[in-house]
């Protein structure tokens, strides 16, 4: 036996064969057309439009945040830049396969060169230009492989369009050798409830057909496990389930104190999934939905349907709405379409709001109105907060249009350096610990090269977490998490000891979180958040929250 570390998501384990992910298909040679420059041309816009058309398709079908990430990999498929570029090796006399293949290989090159978000989307082209090979050459494009019986996938990455479609019934756990616990793989495996372990660098020795185990509540893969390991392990899954399938309560920890459990929710269509998991109302709901797949910003009238259809979901709970947050990984060209060298650190959330400000007053009108026709307790804030001046502006403009509850999104160290400031005059920070480490760490998001520095669990993040509690504490203002680190079970606990007094995630990651909750005071939530301070990284951080866990009592 032996066991090979990496991060896991969430509390689940899963036992089965190994089988792994297929390979690439092999570059084309270069090779002149036999056909003709027309010819290829229309077979290389066919096969592109087909594979745009399967993203779509795809996303349609995943929802959630896999609809989001389907639909920008199809709007790239489809970029006439890119289109452009394959055409130019067709008029050189190449094959529609080698024009795809060298058109995207220089395409991603730039890109990566480019760095940032349009670096990350760099390894999108990859598996685009795979899809519209497989097309053209009329075979299966790589992807999940189908063995007819349940199995452990193991790959170095997964394409988001294959997460979003993972069958659930077949792939009993995933395993990446590559990303981090805020990967698109690690997002979707969290929103679909896969047991999965990521960053596994060891992984790559796996061999097909080997039996292992995946236990996500402790980052580890155990390889040639015991027949006694392999009946504790079905045993601690059986138990789970049972945990799972326990009458819904609300959040709490062991000693009655109340954390409200909320979701994170990207369209009003998945609401009825938040309920049936028992969310107690919605911390995070994304607006970008409505603008991202416009031309022009939508109108009131089709806000407010949607904002209202989003509020009758909830009646007499507390639905949080982030105002729109484009910009950085979500350009809209209506609101701000200047070439930025670094789009994350420039005219993005409130600030590009502020920049087309009628934009942000017909946001909130639909809102003010929705509200006024539905029971639900409404809360909007504003993302990328940086400034007590900008802090005011946005709760003075909400309470404006008579909205009750305004707030701000803490993604930005100066937001939480200065809290007390903050919440002196908004009446709740909500914070985003995706956007929080990032600005921390110096480390963008969306770029896989510096995933290992993406880790909310890092002690200096864990500080301005505390810092925004105690700020809350002092002022009497509720502090929400609506980051993926609210969906880390340990990491949930840790966040309320250091001051959160509700918690935002993915509807899937609710019943474990829930689980961990109960399981803990909340003197033993800060005693696990001073272990995780005390550490020099995150990885030891991690390591010394979990081992107090082990050794204090069960509840």
């Amino acid at each position: 036996m032996s066991e090979l570390r990496g991060v896991g998501i969430g509390l689940g384990i899963a036992q089965g064969p190994v089988i792994r992910m297929t390979e690439a298909l092999p570059a084309p040679e270069k090779t002149s057309s036999t056909i003709g420059a027309d010819a290829e041309r229309a077979r290389a816009r066919e096969a592109i439009s087909a594979v745009a058309a399967e993203l779509t398709e795809r996303g349609d079908l995943a929802g959630g945040a896999a609809q989001e990430v389907l639909e920008a990999q199809a709007m790239i498929a489809e970029d006439p830049t890119l289109q452009d570029e394959v055409d130019t090796r067709i008029d050189a006399g190449t094959t529609a396969e080698w024009a795809v293949h060298d058109a995207f290989a220089g395409f991603r090159a730039t890109l990566e060169a480019v760095g940032g978000y349009l670096g990350e989307r760099a390894a999108d082209l990859e598996d685009i230009a795979q899809r519209v090979l497989a097309h053209l050459r009329g075979v299966a494009a790589p992807g999940v492989p189908d063995p007819g019986h349940p199995f452990v996938l193991v790959a170095r990455d997964l394409a988001p369009a294959d997460t979003a479609l993972l069958k659930l019934d077949q792939v009993l756990a995933l395993v990446t050798t590559d990303g981090g616990p805020t990967s698109h793989t690690a997002i979707l495996a969290r929103e679909k409830g896969i047991v999965a372990i990521v960053g596994a660098a060891e992984a790559a020795g796996l061999r097909d057909g080997e039996t292992v185990i995946v236990d996500a509540s402790s980052g580890v893969v155990v390889t040639d496990p015991s027949a006694e390991e392999l009946e504790r392990a079905a045993q601690r899954a059986a138990d789970r389930l049972s945990a799972v399938a326990a009458p819904l309560t609300p959040g709490a920890l062991a000693d009655g104190t109340a954390i409200p459990l909320l979701a994170n929710l990207g369209k009003p269509a998945d609401a009825a999934d938040a309920v049936a998991r028992g969310a107690e109302g919605v911390g995070l709901f994304r607006t970008e939905f409505l603008f991202l797949s416009s031309a022009q910003a939508p109108t009131v009238e089709q806000q407010r349907e949607s904002y209202r259809e989003l509020l009758a979901a909830f009646p007499g709970k507390k639905v949080v709405v982030r105002m729109l947050d484009a910009g950085a990984d979500k350009p809209l060209a209506f609101l701000n379409d200047a070439h930025e060298e670094n789009p994350a650190l420039g005219l993005r959330g409130l600030r590009a709001l502020r920049a087309s400000e009628d934009i942000l007053r017909e946001q909130l009108t639909a809102l003010a109105e929705a509200d006024a026709a539905t029971e639900a307790d409404l809360w909007v804030m504003a993302p990328m907060v940086a400034t007590v001046e900008e802090t005011k502006y946005f709760t003075a403009l909400a309470r404006e249009y008579g909205l009750k509850t305004p707030g701000v999104m803490v993604e930005v160290p100066a937001a939480a350096l200065l809290a007390d400031r903050v919440l002196a005059h908004a009446d709740f920070a909500s914070i985003g610990t995706n956007d929080l480490t990032q600005y921390t760490m110096a480390a963008d998001r969306m770029l896989g090269s510096v995933a290992d520095f993406q880790d909310p669990w890092h002690p200096a993040v864990l500080r301005l977490v505390r810092e925004v509690g105690a700020a809350g504490a002092r002022l009497g203002k509720p502090v929400g998490i609506c980051g993926e680190a609210a969906a880390d079970p340990l990491l949930a606990v840790v966040l309320v000891g250091l001051g959160a007094t509700s918690l935002s995630m993915a509807p899937a990651a609710l019943a474990d979180v829930r689980q961990m909750l109960l399981g803990r005071t909340l003197d033993e939530a800060k005693q696990l958040a001073e272990a995780a301070l005390a550490a020099d990284d995150a990885a030891s951080a991690r390591t010394a929250a979990a081992q107090l866990a082990a050794s204090l009592p069960q509840h």
